[in-house]
């Protein structure tokens, strides 16, 4: 979808950073921001699981309206 001009928001744990930083690059998409949140995520409860993806949220939003970070 980036790559068509529509604003991508590309969520990753701190684990997989590096990697999606990686793929990011050698797809030649330098400017798509990745949304981090921190790692584990299969080890939560439902209600941790609700804090990370409200801290991605905005972030989410934001990119997809087009603001920069």
């Amino acid at each position: 979808m980036e790559a068509a001009g529509r604003p991508t928001a590309v969520v990753v744990t701190t684990e997989f950073l590096h990697e999606a930083e990686v793929q990011r690059d050698a797809l030649g998409m330098r400017d798509l921001t990745l949304v981090v949140i921190q790692h584990p995520l299969s080890t939560l409860t439902d209600e941790e699981i609700e804090q990370r993806a409200q801290q991605a949220a905005a972030q989410c939003v934001g990119i997809l309206l087009g603001r920069s970070f």
